[in-house]
C-alpha cells in the first residue's frame, strides 16, 4: 500500500473511451504508462473502472516540480492530444497538493 506523504502531488483523471479504439488505446498506455514509472519523483498510479464504465486514474508524484516535468513532457503531450482526437468520449483533470496524509494497515507495527 501507497503511504501517502504532504507534498505529493495527486491527479485524478476520469475519462470514458470511445469503444472503437481499444486496441490503439492499451498499445498508447502501455508507452506512456513505462514513460510516466521510469519519471523522477514518480510515486504511484492505479485505475479504477466503475461499474457504468467511466474510468478513474490517480496518479501521485512526490512534489511539484516532478509533477510539472511529468504534464510537461512531449511525449505525454503528445498522448494527451491523441486521447482527445482518438480515445476519450469524455474526461476531467483534478490536480492538487497533498496538504494532509495519513494511513493504516491492521497487523502492521
Amino acid at each position: 500500500m501507497h503511504v501517502p506523504r504532504t507534498g505529493q502531488v495527486v491527479t485524478v483523471f476520469r475519462n470514458r473511451l470511445d469503444a472503437e479504439h481499444g486496441r490503439a488505446y492499451r498499445d498508447e498506455l502501455a508507452v506512456v504508462a513505462a514513460l510516466a514509472t521510469a519519471m523522477p519523483g514518480f510515486v504511484e498510479t492505479k485505475t479504477f473502472t466503475a461499474e457504468d464504465g467511466e474510468r478513474c486514474t490517480v496518479v501521485t508524484f512526490a512534489d511539484a516540480a516532478s509533477h510539472r516535468a511529468w504534464a510537461e513532457h512531449p511525449r505525454h503531450r503528445e498522448a494527451q492530444r491523441r486521447g482527445v482526437a482518438q480515445f476519450y468520449a469524455q474526461y476531467s483533470i483534478a490536480v492538487g497538493e497533498t496538504t494532509y496524509a495519513s494511513a493504516f494497515e491492521r497487523g502492521s507495527s
